[in-house]
């Protein structure tokens, strides 16, 4: 009962998500690999519009395209002597990669095979997905809320701290 249209649609986008993340894994260039990777965060943002999860979409463009992606490419392209270093990676462990990917691709495709439920629910959801997120988080997960926020604090000033310029143990300013 799908439409042919958006079933093409979503292969395209699925095509694009799978090759550009196989592009990232064996590619022996670090840029080139940053830039297929942006496909492949985009790719996974157009499967989350299919599954009708706008708010997942729009924060996977902004907090991975946007953020992590960017600031990979600045830390990649702003490496010192850039130029003069060979900016190539070795893919290595073929075979227990290939061991890996064959017993994830089993136990997925178990789980495709063994699952009933893969139908769309009838019932709808009332109101913006957005509103209820943020219902959800201010009222019943208001603890596990604010214990991320307290780790996620507690990691930037880990990272501060060891991020500082040490100048050899004076303390002169």
């Amino acid at each position: 009962m799908s439409n042919p249209t958006y079933t093409a649609i979503f292969y395209l986008f699925a095509a694009i998500t799978v090759f550009s993340a196989a592009f990232v894994v064996f590619s022996r260039n670090v840029i080139y690999s940053a830039f297929s990777l942006l496909f492949t965060f985009f790719g996974i943002a157009a499967l989350y519009v299919f599954l009708s999860a706008d708010f997942i979409a729009v924060t996977q463009v902004v907090v991975y395209v946007g953020g992590i992606l960017v600031l990979l490419l600045f830390g990649v392209m702003f490496t010192n002597n850039i130029m003069d270093t060979d900016l190539k990676t070795d893919v290595l462990h073929a075979i227990p990669g290939t061991f890996l990917f064959l017993g994830i691709l089993a136990a997925l495709l178990f789980t495709f095979y063994t699952t009933n439920g893969w139908m769309p629910s009838d019932t709808q959801l009332q109101g913006s997905v957005v509103e209820r997120i943020g219902f959800e988080t201010m009222s019943r997960y208001v603890l596990p809320f604010e214990m991320a926020s307290i780790l996620l604090l507690a990691a930037l000033i880990g990272a501060a701290f060891l991020a500082r310029y040490d100048n050899g143990g004076t303390n002169e300013h």
